[in-house]
């Protein structure tokens, strides 16, 4: 009674006191966010998502379906938790009498040549078998689909056995019947001749052409196998289920079979020297690395394997930003974001499938290195073929970090190698153009942001012109180049097809000058002296600018000249530059003749010639080189460390002297008044000029002679 009454008082003090409101249910992210994450084994579980971004951090659960998660987070559960799947069993048994057979002669040495050198890496065959597993789901998928059926599971299960030193693979694809088993595991379909394998041993590139002809994958197996089961079970209505069985020496046993499930199953009962196939962790790894996209589930000893989704297969618009990342993260084993992310897809004139991103981290001294090979994975119908695959992109964009799949590729008899064909160069220029496009495209839509990239990867743009062979290729390369302008306030830069568009009517000549620095370029002797043309000159700060344009020659049917070298071309056409100054502002004809006649006399070899020139006025003198640019790189290159003379006998430097200029009328009244002076001071405006033209890198020399002008200019104060 009292329990009773306890009850009443409390159901009447829940009336009065209102209960909570019931927690909303966790709203459903939008459909976009799920696409793209991983899948966890265990149906029905909730998985925490921290990735996920603003209210959707939480909770996710997608009705109907297994959870996903992002690539960045762990296994889907702890191997306690996980519920495990695994359809393999010791269920088949033979029946009635075997058929002995004798592979097709061209067989064995197909056979010979799988076991002993085809493939680079044993670990391969585990790839070629889930490939053909793969190829046999989605034919089974395909015909259901086609006639309306139901479609069962479709699934590729590994099991691996230590005791046995055995690896099972197992699809519930199509199977095969009595004539396809013994046709295609016993035979080289579509009539691979003797003469062309003979072919093939000497020359591996031989085997492209019958790729995929016949079941090379699955005679992988023989690598590493002393003894090879197969158990077939063909999606054929009463069709019987046969074992095939064969150690690889030439025969193969048939036998009907019961208890097989449809599909087709496979036992590899390994060697002693390769039992490490049949350890866990090991066919985990190879699974993970190769097979990693594949698009059936893939189980290894009842665990879920393959819970990555191909980003780079599905449609660009439904994949987010934040999915991009943790892609790029995935792939590019990288902690940082991508700066650029260039999704790319194209059915003509290839077929190709692809996802570029550019690092935001700058990069270091040996991401710039040429040794550094390609970070951009290969993958066939999203299995993988190279981690680095070097021949699908030129060595200049090894900046770039992703994916390319192209069924259109072709590959050696192994699937490990691209072969160099048309093909191949087609693919590399397909995507090295889109490539540049998109980095064009960058520049016009955030200039600021591509002016950052140009300052970090710009040395690989430079590279790819000077490595290019094809003038129409450096000039889509040469698209990104950037550069001040002495038309342009400082810190603003142009492209060569800005600089194009100021240009005046009937110019077609872009003047460029090397300079460490915008200082020291508007106050070279060069750069005045081009002013009297009034021309457009663009500076070049990095001293790899020079050589870039010295490969690039030409831009948009315009010469890319040095100032320097347009001086010289100028002299060669006697274009004539009238002396602004005054005649008693300069020496008279006669003291500058015998001027530079005592000049000639005091340099001797250093100098090929000696002229007088109207085009300075704040410098004394300045040396011009024909190919002044061509000239520093040969320098720089041979480290030509000899004499002046030496110097002087490859270069052939001709010295122009400004006959108004203070040190120069000085020079000219010391020679006479005192000759020791003078050839201090005649010696010192040579070097400077040399330094000046970039042809000097090392002024020590000349300390000495600076200390002694010091003392001698202190004597007459």
């Amino acid at each position: 009674m009292a329990q009773s009454r306890g009850r009443g008082i409390l159901a009447s003090l829940r009336r009065l006191v209102p209960s909570p409101p019931a927690p909303a249910p966790a709203p459903r992210p939008p459909r976009h966010l799920l696409r793209g994450l991983r899948t966890c084994t265990a149906a029905g579980r909730t998985l925490q998502c921290p990735s996920l971004p603003g209210a959707h951090r939480q909770c996710v659960t997608v009705p109907g379906s297994l959870p996903w998660r992002p690539y960045s987070t762990q296994s889907a559960q702890s191997p306690e938790e996980e519920s495990l799947h695994n359809i393999i069993t010791d269920s088949e048994q033979l029946k009635g009498s075997l058929s002995k057979h004798e592979f097709q002669a061209e067989t064995k040495q197909l056979l010979d040549i799988v076991a002993r050198s085809l493939y680079s890496e044993k670990e391969v065959f585990i790839r070629e078998l889930i490939s053909n597993g793969s190829d046999a789901l989605e034919k089974l998928r395909h015909r259901l689909v086609s006639s309306g059926n139901p479609q069962g599971p479709l699934e590729i299960h590994l099991q691996t056995d230590v005791d046995k030193r055995t690896l099972t693979v197992q699809d519930t694809g199509l199977g095969m019947t009595r004539e396809e088993l013994i046709q295609n595991l016993g035979t080289i379909a579509h009539s691979g001749s003797k003469a062309f394998l003979q072919a093939l041993q000497g020359q591996a590139e031989a085997g492209s052409s019958i790729i995929g002809q016949f079941g090379v994958g699955f005679y992988s197996a023989f690598m590493v196998a002393e003894r090879v089961e197969v158990f077939t079970q063909a999606a054929e209505p009463s069709s019987p289920a046969h074992h095939w069985v064969s150690d690889g020496s030439g025969m193969f046993e048939v036998t009907e079979a019961f208890g097989v499930m449809q599909g087709t199953k496979i036992v590899i009962h390994l060697k002693e020297d390769c039992k490490e196939f049949a350890n866990e962790d090991q066919v985990k790894e190879v699974v993970t690395k190769y097979s990693n996209f594949v698009s059936f589930p893939i189980y290894l000893n009842g665990r879920r394997l393959n819970t990555l989704q191909a980003l780079w297969m599905m449609d660009p618009k439904e994949i987010s930003e934040w999915q991009h990342e943790e892609f790029y993260r995935y792939v590019a084993k990288a902690y940082d974001k991508p700066r650029y992310t260039l999704h790319y897809r194209a059915d003509a004139p290839l077929n190709i499938r692809s996802v570029f991103y550019v690092p935001d981290t700058k990069p270091s001294m040996f991401d710039v290195s040429r040794e550094m090979g390609s970070s951009v994975a290969l993958y066939s119908r999203k299995v993988l073929i190279q981690t680095k695959a070097s021949d699908i992109l030129p060595k200049w964009l090894r900046f770039l970090r992703g994916v390319v799949d192209s069924e259109d590729i072709p590959l050696n008899l192994s699937r490990e190698l691209l072969q160099e064909s048309a093909l191949i160069r087609k693919l590399r220029e397909v995507l090295q153009q889109r490539v540049i496009k998109f980095l064009l495209d960058q520049g016009k839509k955030d200039p600021e942001k591509f002016l950052k990239f140009y300052d970090d990867y710009g040395l690989f743009v430079r590279e790819g012109i000077v490595t290019a062979t094809d003038q129409n290729v450096k000039e889509e390369i040469g698209k990104l180049l950037r550069f001040e302008s002495s038309a342009l306030p400082a810190g603003e830069v142009s492209s060569l097809a800005e600089y194009g568009g100021r240009m005046k009517a009937g110019s077609r000549n872009i003047y460029y000058l090397c300079a460490p620095t915008r200082q020291l370029a508007l106050h070279s002797p060069y750069f005045e002296a081009m002013k009297q043309k009034e021309m457009e000159v663009l500076f070049c700060y990095d001293q790899f600018d020079e050589l870039t344009l010295l490969h690039l020659r030409e831009f948009d049917k315009k010469k890319l000249i040095s100032v320097e070298t347009g001086i010289v071309v100028d002299h060669y056409k006697e274009e004539k530059y009238e002396d602004s100054k005054a005649a008693t502002e300069r020496l008279s004809d006669a003291e500058a003749e015998g001027l530079v006649a005592w000049m000639r006399n005091g340099l001797g070899e250093r100098v090929a010639n000696i002229k007088l020139t109207p085009r300075l006025d704040t410098h004394p003198a300045m040396v011009t080189v024909l190919e002044m640019g061509a000239a520093r790189h040969f320098l720089r290159t041979q480290q030509l460390a000899g004499s002046s003379e030496e110097r002087a006998q490859v270069l052939q430097p001709t010295l122009e002297i400004n006959s108004s200029h203070v040190l120069i009328k000085k020079l000219n009244e010391l020679r006479d008044g005192d000759p020791e002076l003078a050839r201090l001071l005649l010696d010192q405006i040579y070097d400077n000029a040399m330094i000046a033209a970039g042809l000097n890198d090392d002024p020590r020399p000349m300390i000495g002679r600076l200390n002694q002008l010091l003392s001698r200019a202190l004597e007459r104060s």
